[in-house]
């Protein structure tokens, strides 16, 4: 095998590894970018709660995943790899104009351990996104922005050595909460509140997708108005659309009820599936995702207000 194939084999692994790379890092694009924001006030740091039915979850479907606004810290893996990866890159493109450099193997091409640590770094990237990918269609994302990440993967049970403010029975806990909540709000009623959520959920993704915030600012609280207000701009800046298409909202349903600092807070388990994919705006080309296959997922809506009967506004999105 002549030395310039082995580079270009070699060159094309490389490329290979680095979209690898790059791809990993994009999650669901949805309004909050399928990532946990906001603020549950002092249950921010403990994983949602509560009794709830659970809907059979077939299995995930095939999509490449939609990019949007994530931790800006990439992983040491991916710091490394793509630091290698251009290393290397960059050397045997300098070697193959001739700016010198010899090869392993006579100094026509690179050598055999650099074949080799370039198997071994595609081989460990590899694993690492299979491994976040399945996570991300076990649970549609995961990584919490408040100071403390809650689990991708979690199952409800009653939390007394993480958040012992919570009853010791999760059913109790919400009847309590709810009791609070219609003392201070004789009208207030369950059903009527899922409904108002569904509206809620439906409005705030089509502001999403037209990339206008405006006509959901009242539904929002200001933190939560300046998180999705951030991802927004990024959007803009990139010149790219969201788009999210087909939406269909499988269950709402109250999980957890409380009131603290004169607010009430209720928290909701939606359920729903969509079309979630990102389009460039110059071209209309699909830039991630899929115009075809649908994004199933669960999240966790939480909405507050003053005690009483007030508008309720989105204040937190965590994924289950």
């Amino acid at each position: 095998m002549s030395g310039k194939l082995i580079r270009m084999l070699t060159l094309t692994a490389v490329l290979v590894i680095i979209t690898a790379v790059i791809g990993e890092n994009h999650a669901e694009a949805r309004a909050g970018g399928g990532r946990s924001v906001g603020s549950r006030g002092s249950r921010s740091y403990s994983p949602p709660s509560g009794t709830y039915s659970q809907p059979a979850r077939p299995a995930a479907p095939a999509y490449q995943p939609s990019p949007m606004a994530q931790p800006q810290s990439g992983g040491f893996l991916r710091s490394m790899a793509g630091g290698l990866a251009g290393g290397f890159l960059g050397g045997m493109l300098f070697r193959g104009l001739g700016f010198g450099g010899t090869g392993g193997m006579g100094g026509g091409g690179i050598g055999i351990f650099e074949i080799i640590l370039l198997a071994g770094i595609g081989y460990l990237i590899y694993r690492f996104v299979k491994n976040r990918r399945q996570q991300a269609e076990a649970s549609a994302g995961g990584y919490n922005s408040y100071q403390q990440s809650i689990p991708a993967s979690y199952t409800p049970q009653p939390y007394d050595s993480v958040a012992p403010t919570l009853a010791p029975n999760p059913a109790a806990d919400l009847d309590q909460g709810l009791s609070h909540v219609r003392q201070m709000d004789a009208t207030f009623d369950e059903e009527r509140f899922c409904d108002n959520a569904m509206d809620i959920f439906f409005k705030i993704q089509g502001a999403w997708m037209n990339r206008d915030l405006a006509p959901v600012s009242g539904l929002l609280t200001e933190e939560m108005k300046k998180i999705l207000q951030g991802d927004v701009d990024q959007l803009l800046r990139d010149k790219r659309v969201n788009r999210l298409e087909n939406i269909a909202v499988r269950n709402v349903e109250i999980v957890e009820a409380w009131q603290e600092s004169g607010e009430d807070y209720l928290m909701t388990l939606i359920t729903a599936n969509l079309l979630d994919y990102t389009t460039d705006d110059a071209t209309g080309q699909v830039v991630a995702g899929s115009k075809t296959d649908p994004v199933k997922f669960q999240e966790f809506w939480t909405f507050r207000r003053p005690v009483g009967p007030n508008p309720w506004r989105l204040t937190a999105i965590d994924q289950k």
